[in-house]
């Protein structure tokens, strides 16, 4: 079926949005990549499409032209629709910062109250102002859009989520928009997830879900066939395709690291560089390190810390990453009791690098103070004294996307990124001609590098993403290796193998006639 036939039913000719959502049996079902793959899909009929998510909670973050804050999926989701992001697309953040906390940003702003944190108990009393700012987005999106394209949270069928919700079936039943329910056959037990996700919605629930797609299979499909007739005939919902586990799928993720840190476990040859990033509890924008962990020359493993009463050491490398964090004083106090700081100082001595990024560049000052209590209850803690800045956390956040130069091996090379944070960091006085600047920024200097050439840190987030840059990067850790390809250039690619899939085993034709039948009445 071509794209040309199938566009006869949803036609850029009709006006009115409709909006489609596309919830999942559990979490990393495939839900994100399921919408980028339709928004390309859509888009490339000459359809005017916008993704949407009404509630994400995520620690990876993208900037909005406008200076706004969304989810990253979201980020990827909308260059596949090749649309500006625009915060309507993820109206409601959720950033934890602890157990039971998080801020709240809501239209790309978070929301300010005398902690800047909103506990769990609290957040579910706000729902309602939430919902509220969910279905504005909504409503400006179908006045801008032909069609919405909706990824749901986690599961729809958390009993102890259902009142209030905004992720899910809240949502449908609010706008009143059809669902297909996607379900990762790769994780077991399919049939069981979607007979049972389906029995545990409310009728009119159940009513809106015009069918199932089921993720990630690998097999004789013919094997199938008899559990897919029997999942029809038990719940009287169309199957409308099989997607095939596309392997190698390099497209960005928000937070599954476990299955960043198996893509990249590559065979290790003479020539790699090694690269190992710490992974703290509050880590944050995970994605920076997309770039390393998809060259083909480059070992970049995650260090996991799992059960914090046990030591992990850093195992011997050439570089040495200190991550973002959403709670920066938490997060160097778990490093500490980690001895990663006496690691730290041990790769130092034997001539490794250590590069510090958001967070993890103000750990390498010499203090952190958060007087408005932005983090947690902590006011001041020492940073590694790396670095000869102190950092304050404040109320607001600087949130910017930024092109500027980076200085290394006394070459400079372009580098793109974007600013997310809090803290805003100011040399110590008297401590200038000891360090040198690692990138300007319309002419201003932002970050550090050692005198040593040893340690580096900034603000920047998507330091690695610009081939220029990463090249230059990886002649400062003293190799030869080829720069290797950008992410974006990735996730295009990674993004026309869904759609491509999507078109291949989906029934676009069948999707394409109950959607128009939902919106006929």
């Amino acid at each position: 079926m071509s794209d040309q036939h199938s566009a006869n039913v949803i036609s850029s000719n009709e006006i009115s949005a409709k909006t489609l959502m596309i919830q999942g049996t559990t979490s990393d079902a495939g839900k994100t990549t399921l919408v980028a793959g339709l928004c390309r899909l859509f888009a490339n009929r000459a359809l005017k499409v916008a993704p949407f998510k009404p509630q994400n909670m995520a620690l990876n973050s993208a900037v909005t032209p406008c200076g706004g804050e969304i989810g990253r999926a979201q980020a990827l989701q909308a260059k596949a629709a090749y649309v500006a992001l625009d915060v309507d697309f993820n109206p409601i953040l959720l950033k934890p910062n602890s157990d039971t906390g998080a801020q709240v940003i809501i239209h790309g702003k978070a929301i300010t109250n005398n902690t800047g944190t909103m506990e769990a108990a609290e957040y579910h009393d706000y729902k309602k102002v939430a919902m509220n700012a969910v279905l504005e987005s909504h409503q400006r999106l179908i006045q801008q859009y032909q069609l919405i394209v909706v990824e749901g949270a986690g599961s729809p069928a958390e009993i102890n989520l259902r009142e209030g919700d905004i992720a899910n079936m809240g949502f449908a039943e609010a706008v009143d928009c059809p669902v297909i329910i996607i379900a990762d056959i790769d994780k077991g037990g399919v049939f069981a997830h979607l007979v049972g996700t389906l029995m545990l919605l409310s009728q009119s629930e159940q009513n809106r879900v015009i069918g199932f797609v089921i993720n990630r299979f690998r097999g004789d499909i013919s094997l199938l066939e008899s559990g897919l007739t029997w999942l029809e005939q038990r719940t009287n919902k169309p199957v409308l395709g099989v997607l095939p586990y596309l392997h190698g799928l390099d497209i960005s993720s928000e937070d599954a690291l476990i299955t960043q840190q198996q893509l990249s476990n590559k065979t290790v040859s003479q020539q790699q560089v090694r690269i190992v990033v710490l992974v703290y509890p509050h880590m944050s924008n995970h994605t920076d390190f997309d770039a390393l962990r998809l060259h083909s020359e480059i070992d970049c493993q995650f260090l996991f810390a799992k059960n914090p009463q046990v030591e992990v050491s850093i195992p011997a490398c050439d570089l040495i990453i200190l991550p973002g964090s959403k709670n920066v004083i938490s997060d160097l106090t778990f490093l500490r009791k980690q001895n990663w700081h006496q690691g730290i100082a041990k790769h130092l001595r034997y001539g490794g690098k250590v590069i510090g990024i958001c967070g993890g560049y103000q750990m390498l000052g010499q203090a952190i103070l958060d007087p408005h209590h932005i983090e947690g209850s902590v006011t001041y803690c020492h940073g590694l004294n790396y670095f000869p800045i102190t950092t304050e956390l404040q109320t607001s956040k600087t949130l910017t996307n930024v092109e500027g130069q980076l200085y290394l091996e006394q070459k400079n090379a372009t580098v793109r990124g974007y600013e997310i944070h809090a803290g805003i960091s100011k040399l110590v006085p008297g401590t200038h001609d000891s360090f040198h600047t690692l990138v300007t920024i319309e002419g201003k200097s932002h970050g550090l590098l050692s005198e040593d050439n040893q340690i580096a840190g900034c603000y920047l987030h998507g330091f690695f993403d610009t081939t220029e840059a990463l090249g230059l990067i990886i002649k400062w850790l003293g190799s030869d290796i080829n720069e290797g390809v950008s992410v974006e250039e990735l996730e295009n690619i990674a993004i026309n193998r869904v759609s491509d899939a999507c078109q291949k085993y989906l029934d676009m034709k069948k999707i394409d006639q109950l959607l128009s039948n939902w919106y006929k009445g």
